[in-house]
């Protein structure tokens, strides 16, 4: 199983922003994949100007400034574990290129870096589309975030594990849902939707528990109480591999 994850948001310049972008998915990426540890590796762009999941101005976003606010691109790794993006760790990786490489990655702006590992998993009714065993979704939606005061990190995993996981297995359009935590990085909590399309998640994702009260309300209570990472959570779509 792929339980690290080595995971990077970002913006781009526009001037500049096609060389980059040729640089880092023929050269960087496959220079990473070298390395027989790496699993996959999949690269997002955020969608803008989406309605996200309907939550109804109930998400907050962390106030903190110090929090580099990157998003428009999200670079993943895959590892069997988290432990393999500490040996070499990210900083180690790119200090370790030359000079025109180092300004290549010097483009990335508000970039923000966590290596994270899977504590949950469901697989969706979409799983068998998957290419391969590993490959990530063409279409991802993932936050991050922080439990606030008056939540306690208990009820927030018992929120995954008891509502959003379980509904999120059985929604049509769905690969896989995971739940993160970091090993470094911030924030603590991380959440990766993959699903077939961004086109599929926005059908089905925003009414998949209007249903169900109970489970709204209590969700409701969750929601309000995460201090998310800028610009989390993001609707994605995969850029490398290309979707064919």
């Amino acid at each position: 199983m792929d339980h690290g994850l080595w995971i990077t948001w970002y913006d781009l310049p526009e001037e500049g922003r096609d060389d980059y972008l040729e640089w880092l998915h023929g050269e960087y990426i496959p220079k990473r994949l070298e390395d027989s540890r790496y699993l996959y590796a999949a690269h997002y762009a955020s969608e803008y100007n989406v309605e996200l999941s309907g939550e109804k101005g109930r998400l907050k976003n962390t106030k903190n400034t110090e929090i580099p606010a990157g998003d428009r691109y999200i670079l993943i790794f895959g590892a069997a574990d988290a432990h393999v993006f500490v040996d070499p760790n990210p900083d180690e990786v790119h200090d370790a290129l030359d000079d025109k490489r180092k300004a290549m990655l010097a483009m990335r702006q508000g970039e923000r870096v966590n290596i994270m590992t899977e504590v949950a998993r469901c697989v969706g009714p979409a799983a068998d589309t998957r290419d391969g065993d590993y490959a990530m979704s063409p279409g991802i939606q993932m936050g991050s975030f922080n439990a606030m005061e008056g939540l306690h990190e208990y009820e927030l995993s018992a929120w995954y594990a008891k509502w959003r996981l379980p509904r999120l297995s059985k929604l049509e359009g769905t690969l896989a849902v995971r739940k993160l935590v970091s090993v470094a990085g911030w924030a603590k909590h991380a959440i990766l939707y993959e699903f077939t399309s961004v086109e599929a998640r926005n059908k089905r994702f925003i009414d998949h528990e209007s249903d169900n009260p109970e489970m709204e309300e209590w969700t409701d209570v969750v929601v309000r109480k995460l201090d998310h990472a800028p610009g989390s959570p993001n609707l994605a779509k995969r850029i490398w591999p290309p979707i064919l």
